[in-house]
């Protein structure tokens, strides 16, 4: 690897660490101004989700067929996942204590 590539490759990673950390900045000084809007807070945190996904993670460098397998997958976890918590809160309500 190049002198050139590298210096590129830090540039990029604290351009998106900065990122990051503006919109971690952003939502705590939004929330504590105006209060939390859900979407908006839903909304940077998928974006900061993916960028560090993207760029830390490097899967933005992985071929588009992993994208295709990787995301339905996801979302299939998470849908799954979310029959269950419905079933846990039942019976956290049903349990005497």
């Amino acid at each position: 690897m190049s002198a050139a590539g590298n210096s590129n490759s830090m540039t990029t990673t604290f351009i998106v660490y900065g990122a990051i950390l503006s919109i971690a900045v952003f939502q705590v000084l939004f929330a504590m101004m105006s209060g939390p809007s859900l979407a908006l807070m839903l909304f940077l945190g998928f974006l900061q989700a993916s960028l560090g996904v993207m760029y830390f993670m490097h899967l933005g460098q992985e071929r588009h067929s992993l994208f295709l397998v990787l995301i339905p997958c996801t979302l299939f976890v998470v849908f799954m996942m979310n029959m269950i918590w419905s079933d846990s809160f039942r019976l956290l309500r049903m349990h005497s204590h």
